[in-house]
């Protein structure tokens, strides 16, 4: 589409948006949305909803960490509501992807880093990781989850969400391959529990986010505080 057929658009509130992207261009989907997008449209409604949960839940923030940030599309909804943002992966594919399209608004620092080989440098005083933890075996998940507390402050707040293991049954041929380490909530939670002193769950279905009976959810949510 050129410049003369972006402005047939005539109506005036689409005027500032026709000047956005004649200066700007169009934004871009990254490695796994533009998948999702492509394969399963609907599935990004509910990713876009885990994020939004985040955002809310560490708005104000001053410093954040995203562990496993996969392609980052959906991080800038975080970066919205916190005033500094550090996302990591450790597959160099997703942190390129993300690189190119971070933007100068919603600036965020992607970094490629492993987190079972340490913790990352640096203080932080919120910390999320969706759709993470259920691809770390077993034997490493106290390492993996230990290293990325690490630099959570005392007082800071973690978000930890993963599919649940009653989802199983129903996930793609895709998504199986690589969740290897599926939770029941009352696991989840113990798990989280060596870690902090509250943790508090909450359940998903699609993009709706409830406290509801949870053997029926198919992604679980971890708030957690009070850092042990």
């Amino acid at each position: 589409m050129d410049n003369n057929e972006i402005n047939s658009a005539g109506e005036v509130q689409y005027q500032e948006a026709i000047k956005r992207i004649q200066s700007e261009g169009y934004e871009t989907l990254g490695l796994m949305t533009s998948w999702a997008w492509q394969d399963d449209p609907k599935r990004l409604a509910f990713t876009l909803a885990r994020y939004k949960f985040v955002a809310k839940m560490l708005a104000n923030s001053n410093s954040v960490l995203e562990v496993g940030c996969s392609d980052a599309f959906a991080s800038r909804i975080v970066r919205q509501e916190v005033k500094n943002l550090t996302a990591i992966d450790f597959d160099r594919s997703f942190i390129e992807d993300a690189k190119s399209r971070n933007n100068s608004k919603w600036s965020i620092d992607f970094k490629l880093h492993d987190m079972l080989q340490g913790p990352v440098s640096g203080t932080f005083d919120g910390l999320y990781s969706l759709d993470v933890l259920e691809h770390i075996k077993k034997d490493d998940e106290l390492t993996f989850i230990k290293n990325a507390m690490t630099p959570l402050t005392k007082h800071g707040v973690a978000v930890i969400g993963m599919p649940s293991l009653n989802s199983q049954p129903y996930a793609s041929a895709q998504s199986k391959l690589g969740h290897i380490n599926c939770k029941q909530q009352s696991e989840f939670k113990d798990l989280m529990l060596k870690f902090f002193h509250n943790v508090f769950m909450f359940s998903m279905n699609d993009e709706v986010v409830h406290t509801g009976y949870h053997a029926m959810a198919h992604y679980h949510i971890a708030l957690c505080c009070g850092k042990k």
